[in-house]
């Protein structure tokens, strides 16, 4: 797919001596969740320091930096992004850090609150001053509110007014804790590292790297705190039916990783195996687009019978087309990192298999290379049904006017992008290769039903035009 962006990646470690490289390393291993920038904030159990940049994890702490920050301090917190709300700037990047009446305060901020602009308009009619773009720096105006320091609970009263999706990290000097939203839409997981220390990151391939058990997910609507007397939990709101981001589970996340329970690339080989039972075709070779479509590909081709091969070269130096800004920058990544094996092509009846679709521009950029490889015909099949609306819940889908599903037929889909046919995955499908109850899954990008109403006028930009119009 690579034409759009995912909610960022979040890790964090309470009180070990090699807290700042173990986060380093985690943040590596979630640089598929944001490319934007990175940042990494550490206590010494006083203060907080902190340090963020643009760019690639190793760009923004690189040595001797990595190594003048591990010096600080035992517990640490560390963030990459992607601009689901705000634009991709330095203001905006993670983690925030901020000093108010009760101190220091770090935090990292994956999903989008969808009332942000409400809440916005009625603390900067109070005076309060924003830095940045981004719906996370309410979440610091509301901690930061005398009325709510004087509630028993400050950060579940907090929490019970934002509306959307999110995964939080707040660091304090003495403290780190852990948030999910009610709904549980973006992944949040718990570990533990070999001497026992607490570790908590967006997917489990950022335990993994550094050797962390897995131990559990936090749990929709859980607040977890790690001090000097352990690990203690509490719930802010009521657990209800969940709202897991299924998407998270057709491209975003680390085929290496469990998340909502299952194991993403066993999910994605059976969304594959699926889509050959509703979508057959006679062919020679099944084929993905790298990276993400492999999984589904080799699902594909074991049902099918078909035999598999790689279609594409793919350079891991040019970075995730999907999670970048603009379109012509996500064009000229495609060109960076695929290149067509035409040996391999040539003559050949293709079944090209994509994770998913939404402008279409990338896609039939692909499927323009084949065919001037020699392929001699080209069945696309997605392993995911026909995005139609946008998301927003921490997904930078583009407007509804911009997906390419919005107003054309599935003939015109194929059409548009000159392939000889074209079939998705049934919503009915996809939601069967999963093992929760249907209705236990976010699936609004593609049947419009969202498990919390939004204002559909809501976008990532909403503050910078609010800016604009100050100004005009």
């Amino acid at each position: 797919m690579k034409e759009a962006k995912e909610s960022c990646g979040l890790a964090g470690i309470y009180n070990h001596q090699g807290a700042v490289d173990k986060v380093y390393m985690a943040l590596h291993a979630l640089q598929h969740r944001g490319q934007e920038s990175a940042g990494i904030a550490i206590s010494d159990g006083r203060q907080i320091h902190g340090h963020t940049g643009m760019g690639l994890v190793s760009d923004v702490f690189g040595q001797p930096l990595q190594g003048e920050l591990a010096k600080l301090g035992n517990t640490a917190i560390g963030h990459v992004r992607y601009s689901t709300s705000g634009s991709s700037s330095l203001n905006n990047a993670q983690p925030l850090l901020v000093e108010y009446s009760l101190g220091q305060l770090a935090i990292a901020h994956n999903g989008n609150l969808i009332n942000a602009m409400l809440l916005r308009d009625e603390y900067e009619a109070h005076g309060h001053i924003f830095k940045g773009t981004s719906d996370s720096e309410i979440i610091v105006h509301l901690l930061a509110k005398p009325s709510h320091i004087a509630k028993p609970d400050t950060l579940a009263h907090v929490l019970g007014h934002l509306q959307g999706s999110f995964c939080l990290l707040l660091l304090t000097p003495d403290k780190l804790e852990a948030a999910r939203d009610p709904y549980g839409i973006r992944p949040l997981c718990l570990g533990r590292l070999p001497d026992g220390a607490w570790m908590v990151a967006s997917e489990t391939c950022a335990l993994d790297i550094v050797d962390a058990e897995f131990i559990r997910e936090v749990e929709p609507g859980e607040i977890i705190t790690l001090d000097k007397n352990g690990l203690h939990s509490r719930f802010y709101a009521k657990g209800g039916r969940p709202a897991h981001c299924i998407f998270e589970q057709v491209y975003f996340a680390d085929p290496s990783s469990t998340i909502f329970g299952e194991n993403v690339h066993l999910v994605r080989s059976e969304m594959g195996r699926q889509l050959a039972r509703e979508a057959p075709v006679e062919a020679d070779l099944v084929t993905p687009v790298p990276n993400c479509a492999r999984c589904a590909a080799g699902g594909y081709a074991e049902e099918s019978g078909i035999p598999y091969s790689r279609g594409f070269t793919v350079s891991h130096y040019a970075g995730r087309s999907f999670i970048e800004p603009e379109q012509p920058m996500r064009d000229l990544a495609v060109k960076m990192k695929l290149n067509v094996i035409r040996e391999v092509v040539k003559d050949k009846r293709l079944v090209v298999i994509e994770d998913s679709v939404v402008r279409g521009t990338t896609t039939r950029g692909k499927m323009g290379a084949l065919r001037r490889a020699g392929a001699k015909e080209i069945h696309l099949r997605v392993a995911s049904p026909p995005i139609r609306y946008p998301c927003f819940y921490g997904i930078d889908f583009p407007s509804r006017e911009e997906l390419i599903a919005n107003k054309r037929t599935i003939e015109e889909i194929r059409e548009y992008l000159e392939v000889d046919s074209l079939a998705y995955l049934s919503l009915e499908g996809m939601l069967s290769c999963v093992k929760s109850p249907p209705d236990h899954y976010c699936n609004a990008c593609w049947s419009g039903k969202y498990p919390i109403p939004v204002d559909c006028a809501v976008s990532k930009f909403a503050f910078e035009r609010y800016q604009k119009k100050l100004f005009e």
